[in-house]
């Protein structure tokens, strides 16, 4: 099968840079070749600049870190668990594209990388050594140890993600609006973001986005290089850690360019077997009884501590080389991840509903992250306590070495340390090329949600991310690129400010349109129509009975399309401004007619009648013919499927049906509507008019 290339409106083929949103590409680019250079050229002035800026981030501004990370756990939670969670991140028919294992396995890969065997094993024993407050050595500093490491990838960092994810997914798939971040600030500065002001949206976050993959990056070639030290002698250093990077950005780019269904989705599923399999070696290897008990332990000491350490700024013994080298660089790193992390999440979330994607979010990842943690960090300081002095100062100040010196302590250290070297490589790539794919979509024009950026785009972010990894390597390590990343993360918490604000006051709406539902029940439904409501035998008969095409079409041409006119016709003679459309569904042929009416300034009223098809049931009692689906005329409005067919109705039945919806949308846009315009949230015409890529053939089989 072949493609077409792309082509404009006139035939001719589309250039390259047809799709690419010139000022944030060019912008982002730009800014990064330019620290590039400078930090290769001055190494020294970029450091003490660099520096300089954490240093008085870490002094004045710790308070408002701990503020916004934890206002924004709070907040997602209250939405997941209030009535609105029920709401979907897509119209109301819309299902999950990924099943609970393949969605949890992706975004872990993408939201956690090699970084946490990176810091599994050197944190728990950094924080037992020099703990930040009290003496280190002890077996409170040894529960404070494991706490702190899971506070630092906790529920907290997860948080965020789901911020982010949850604004981009329900702006897009709810709203057809562009999957970025300046859709979710469309409620607080209207058409505007969709100018300038969204293009600084997106450069700000596609710069956050760059350091904070890049930090990761950076940490991972550290890693690696030491792995393939250990297992083949190659030698550390920068002409090793260049060849490791080229080697990683051609294996993201391949990954990258294969889209999500295929090459990101087959890594994150490897990663996640290869990733558990090392735990439960360790597990099985070592002192179970302990690492069991362990993990209970550290499960109640994080859950028990978690409310006071969110907030405990140590602000009477303030420590803040450690603030700024631990609890700020965690805090600013997930902020600067959050748009990554959070549009990949809303790119594969699409079907979910709020309170399943909050807390497969902060549930699915989490609990992994604990297991590892505390079998890892447990593993690592029955070692040190146990009378290792060497192992504990290797784990803490070359913390590169510390995953492969504990598997040291291990039976079977060579093959174990070529299947962590294996891991951590996939670790890297899935997070490399992740990046790459989200980082293509914020410099893109808006497009199709599935849409991934053009492929020369997400080679070329692939690229670009690891010259900046090679050019903060180059200049300080691993500590320059933590130090970037605090820096770079502090406008986009601002940010996140003004995305809560969004997500808030658009869930209100919401929160209004399910009052109003609540209390204009379709008559049509609960029997009490002004029509009488549909006779029994009628009812049985729609349940029992799946009709054929022709009778489909038949309903559509003689009670569907003549009863939408009606209702445009006669609200037309009252002065409102109605209009009926018929359009041939493509997949099946049969068409659909959809009843507009214009409420300007406010939100518009829909409803759709719709072919959608479903197989055959296995209990069919009454089957119009031998095929194995069938087609159901279903109610669309604005929010999608609403769930009933009306494949049996009368044109008098249908028309209540129509009514009392429209009722149903005036009462909302009544209990709304406290200043002109203030329930539409997309421009006028964008809402989905489409609803093919839900019931395509098979979609559903």
């Amino acid at each position: 099968m072949t493609t077409a290339p792309r082509t404009d409106g006139g035939g001719r083929r589309r250039r390259p840079l047809a799709d690419v949103n010139p000022l944030t590409f060019f912008s982002t680019a730009g800014i990064i070749v330019a620290i590039s250079i400078w930090a290769v050229i001055d190494t020294s002035g970029a450091e003490g600049v660099i520096g300089s800026v954490v240093e008085w981030v870490s002094v004045n501004l710790g308070w408002y870190y701990f503020l916004i990370v934890t206002a924004v756990l709070v907040f997602v939670v209250a939405i997941a668990v209030s009535r609105i969670g029920r709401v979907k991140l897509g119209p109301d028919h819309a299902k999950p594209e990924f099943n609970l294992f393949t969605w949890g396995a992706m975004l872990f890969a993408a939201g956690i990388g090699i970084d946490l065997m990176f810091f599994s094993v050197s944190e728990p024993v950094s924080q037992y050594l020099a703990p930040p407050q009290g003496d280190g050595s002890t077996v409170e500093a040894a529960r404070q140890a494991i706490v702190w490491t899971l506070f630092h990838y906790g529920l907290t960092g997860w948080g965020l993600y789901a911020l982010v994810g949850l604004a981009l997914g329900y702006f897009a798939y709810r709203h057809n609006m562009p999957l970025s971040l300046r859709s979710a600030l469309v409620p607080i500065f209207g058409q505007r973001v969709q100018g300038r002001l969204g293009d600084l949206i997106d450069t700000a976050a596609m710069l956050g986005t760059v350091f904070g993959i890049a930090t990761s990056l950076g940490i991972g070639v550290v890693q690696l290089n030491f792995g393939f030290e250990y297992l083949f002698g190659w030698e550390q250093g920068l002409p090793a850690q260049i060849g490791l990077i080229i080697a990683a950005v051609v294996m993201a780019t391949l990954s990258v360019v294969s889209g999500v269904k295929k090459g990101i989705r087959r890594l994150s599923e490897l990663n996640v077997y290869l990733a558990v399999a090392l735990m439960v070696f360790i597990l099985v290897a070592g002192p179970t009884t302990l690492l069991l008990d362990g993990i209970m332990q550290n499960i109640g000491d994080y859950l028990a501590r978690f409310p006071g350490m969110s907030l405990d700024t140590m602000a009477y013994d303030r420590p803040d080389a450690w603030m700024s080298a631990w609890t700020l660089f965690f805090w600013a790193w997930w902020v600067a991840w959050a748009p990554f992390v959070g549009l990949f999440l809303a790119r594969i979330s699409r079907g979910r509903t709020i309170r399943q994607f909050v807390t497969g979010v902060l549930v699915v990842p989490f609990a992994f992250i604990a297991l590892w943690i505390s079998i890892f960090g447990n593993g690592a300081l029955a070692v040190v306590m146990g009378g290792d002095a060497d192992f504990g100062e290797t784990a803490a100040n070359v913390p590169e070495e510390a995953f492969y010196s504990l598997l040291d302590q291990y039976p079977l250290a060579p093959l174990t340390a070529a299947i962590a070297t294996f891991t951590g490589l996939l670790f890297y790539v899935t997070s490399a090329d992740s990046g790459a794919l989200v980082m293509a979509k914020f410099t893109s024009r808006p497009g199709p949600h599935d849409a991934d950026g053009a492929k020369w785009l997400r080679v070329f972010w692939a690229v670009i991310t690891g010259v900046l990894t090679l050019a903060m390597l180059s200049v300080g390590g691993v500590t320059t690129l933590q130090n970037a990343t605090i820096v770079m993360g502090l406008p986009l918490s601002v940010l996140l400010v003004f995305i809560m604000l969004g997500v808030l006051r658009a869930l209100r709406l919401e929160g209004t349109r399910l009052d109003s539902a609540a209390r204009a029940m379709p008559s049509i439904l609960s029997g009490h129509s002004t029509t009488g409501g549909r006779p029994w035998r009628q009812r049985l008969a729609s349940m029992v009975r799946h009709p054929g095409r022709r009778q489909i079409e038949r309903q559509v041409g003689s009670v569907v399309e003549p009863a939408l006119r009606s209702v445009a016709e006669e609200l037309r003679e009252q002065g409102v401004h109605a209009e009926v459309t018929v359009t041939d569904v493509e997949s099946c042929g049969i068409p659909s007619v959809d009843l507009r009416v214009s409420s300007a300034p406010e939100r518009g009223f829909r409803y759709q009648v719709y072919p959608v098809r479903h197989p055959v049931p296995s209990y069919n009692l009454r089957a119009a013919s031998t095929e194995d689906h069938y087609f159901a005329l279903e109610v669309f409005l604005l929010e999608g499927s609403q769930g009933y067919p009306v494949t049996e109705f009368t044109e008098e039945q249908l028309i209540a049906d129509v009514l009392d919806q429209y009722q149903r949308h005036l009462a909302f846009l009544h209990s709304s509507a406290a200043q002109a315009g203030s329930t539409v949230i997309a421009e006028p015409g964008t809402a989905p008019g489409d609803w093919e890529t839900d019931f395509a053939p098979g979609k559903d089989d």
